[in-house]
């Protein structure tokens, strides 16, 4: 367990480093075409369609945001974040998001978050 939690923490740790500086090209590192990303506005299947969310949430939420993780849990292959972000376009008080993996590469990826328009 501690070997798989490892790896969790690994690609957690890049995805989070790349999402942070709004480098899409090191977050799309993190999915592979079978990749699903489950939102409230319906799932995403895929690289094009998950390069295009992640894509629109870089123009709510720019590089440089202010960012809070309220919480960070990793057990196995899964891993949950609890956080806030805000800019000068949203604030977003609470967000989270579920990844579960698939050797070194997130299969799903949930995410729900509260946004508020300035």
């Amino acid at each position: 367990m501690a070997k798989l939690e490892n790896i969790t923490k690994e690609v957690l740790t890049h995805h989070l480093t790349a999402f942070g500086s709004n480098n899409l090209e090191e977050i799309m590192k993190d999915y592979t075409e079978e990749s699903v990303v489950l939102t409230p506005d319906g799932p995403l299947k895929g690289l094009a369609a998950i390069r295009k969310f992640f894509e629109d949430f870089f123009i709510t939420i720019p590089t440089g945001s202010a960012f809070e993780m309220k919480q960070l849990t990793v057990i196995g292959y899964v891993a949950y974040i609890a956080w806030s972000r805000e800019s000068a376009v949203a604030k977003i008080p609470i967000g989270s998001d579920t990844f579960f993996l698939e050797g070194d590469k997130i299969r799903f990826h949930t995410v729900a978050d509260y946004r508020i328009a300035r």
